[in-house]
């Protein structure tokens, strides 16, 4: 998540109440997870185990719960609770609007723009030239729509990160600050449910086409060309290269990478990285030869006993 401009760190360290150490004169462009900070962005930490991937990473601005040596040219902000603050600052510069009417008036849409009636559109979103919004579709905020995409019926677009942060027993709720980008050309099915990212973005490449009922999750990276058909579900963070296709049912588990042109079958369970141009099936999801394989062995086995 980028700010719209850039903060003095000092002026952050008062907003959260936090000790600064490192330096002093340097602005804050962002705020985002350790595994999407850029240059200029701040991140948090609150378990010791992290400090150092946290304090190498290429965050600029690190919330921590401890005093340690601050890396050259960076700056901590030493703080009881860093989650609390980190979020709070999330919450401050992406603050909650709730919906109150069907179209928000500052929504940017392209007089091409077909519009079926009950759709509900909020602040914050953009949608190009040629699109197709088919009844009863919420898009919700930091939504950003190419040209030529068409959103059947029932559809949900940005909605929250399913993230929480566990402490003392209980899920505490991220504000997500990302947003949904979906690029030229895209088909999404009806009643397709997409996850605005933590603090990233979640992305449909173009031309990629999804059946109905698929879920897309937070952060997800989706390439060009991709075919997904009907009760697919994608966890959060996982990246899909171009022309990757998925059949019916297939689950794929959170944080992985696939690769060009794989194609998983139907009702496959996918739990690891995944190299491009081959075929898979099963749960766990191996190239499909060597599964036909080992299901032919067992048959054998079995008529044996």
């Amino acid at each position: 998540m980028q700010f719209s401009y850039p903060i003095p760190i000092q002026k952050i360290a008062r907003q959260i109440n936090a000790q600064l150490i490192g330096r002093e004169d340097i602005f804050a462009s962002g705020i985002n997870e350790i595994h999407k900070v850029q240059k200029g962005d701040i991140t948090f930490v609150d378990v010791e185990k992290y400090y150092k991937k946290s304090l190498q990473s290429a965050a600029t601005i690190i919330i921590i719960d401890k005093i340690v040596d601050c890396p050259k040219g960076k700056t901590l902000l030493i703080h009881p609770y860093p989650f609390e603050a980190y979020d709070s600052l999330v919450r401050a510069h992406r603050p909650f609007e709730p919906l109150t009417q069907l179209i928000h008036p500052n929504a940017h849409i392209h007089p091409s723009v077909i519009i079926e009636p009950n759709v509900i559109i909020a602040n914050h979103v953009t949608i190009g030239a040629n699109c197709h919004i088919q009844a009863n579709v919420i898009i919700h905020e930091h939504t950003q729509i190419g040209e030529g995409v068409i959103i059947q019926s029932g559809s949900v677009i940005s909605g929250d990160a399913f993230y929480f942060k566990k402490k003392t027993a209980k899920y505490h709720p991220w504000r997500s600050g990302g947003q949904v980008i979906i690029e030229d050309d895209v088909l999404i099915g009806a009643g397709c449910t997409i996850a605005k990212g933590v603090s990233g973005n979640t992305r449909i490449g173009k031309g990629s086409k999804l059946d109905c009922q698929i879920h897309i999750g937070h952060g997800v990276e989706i390439g060009e060309n991709c075919l997904f058909a009907a009760q697919v579900g994608i966890g959060g963070k996982t990246i899909i290269e171009d022309e990757v296709v998925l059949y019916g049912q297939v689950g794929i588990a959170q944080s992985l990478h696939i690769g060009k042109g794989a194609v998983v079958l139907a009702k496959s369970g996918v739990s690891k990285n995944l190299e491009g141009g081959k075929v898979y099936f099963g749960t766990p999801a191996t190239e499909a030869r060597e599964k036909y394989k080992e299901l032919a062995t067992l048959r054998r086995l079995v008529h044996k006993g």
